[in-house]
């Protein structure tokens, strides 16, 4: 029989350090000698810790309270979106009011510009199929398109 490494000490230790909201890797760090990431998940959850541990999310929110939402004049400025021949065209909003600090859970999520460039925005108009507002979700949710054999030709370039 081979003897476990999870010591008394050890498992004291792991509580701690899980408590006080250190990642699994660097519990398995700190503890060293051959424990890994997966032997710490699977030891907290063999000892519940993971419904005790106070998550970052939880604690910002207690802090902080709600992200403020700033009123724009411009939030349902309408742009026309372009559609699909035989399709009725939507109104959209012509950029984003809502960040991804202020987005909200029944906010549209219809992004603006690069997500890795400044001025990246969400719609943030109140959502109404989806994830998005009724104009993006036009948009977003096609049903299948059915082509014919001269739409086909048309879209490889040969007519």
């Amino acid at each position: 029989m081979t003897a476990s490494a999870w010591t008394e000490d050890r498992i004291g230790r792991l509580k701690t350090l899980w408590l006080e909201g250190r990642s699994a890797a660097q519990v398995a760090r700190d503890l060293g000698h051959g424990v890994t990431r997966s032997a710490v998940l699977g030891k907290v959850y063999r000892m519940g810790l993971s419904a005790e541990r106070p998550t970052a999310s939880r604690s910002v929110k207690l802090a902080a309270g709600p992200a403020p939402r700033r009123a724009s004049p411009a939030r349902d400025a309408p742009v026309s979106c372009p559609m699909p021949p035989g399709r009725r065209s939507v109104e959209a909003p012509s950029h984003g009011t809502a960040t991804l600090l202020s987005v909200r859970r029944l906010d549209c999520r219809w992004p603006y510009g690069d997500p890795g460039e400044p001025g990246f925005a969400l719609c943030g108009r109140r959502i109404a199929r989806g994830a998005f507002c009724a104009a993006h979700a036009e948009i977003g949710y096609r049903g299948p398109v059915r082509h014919d054999a001269e739409d086909l030709m048309r879209l490889a370039g040969l007519t």
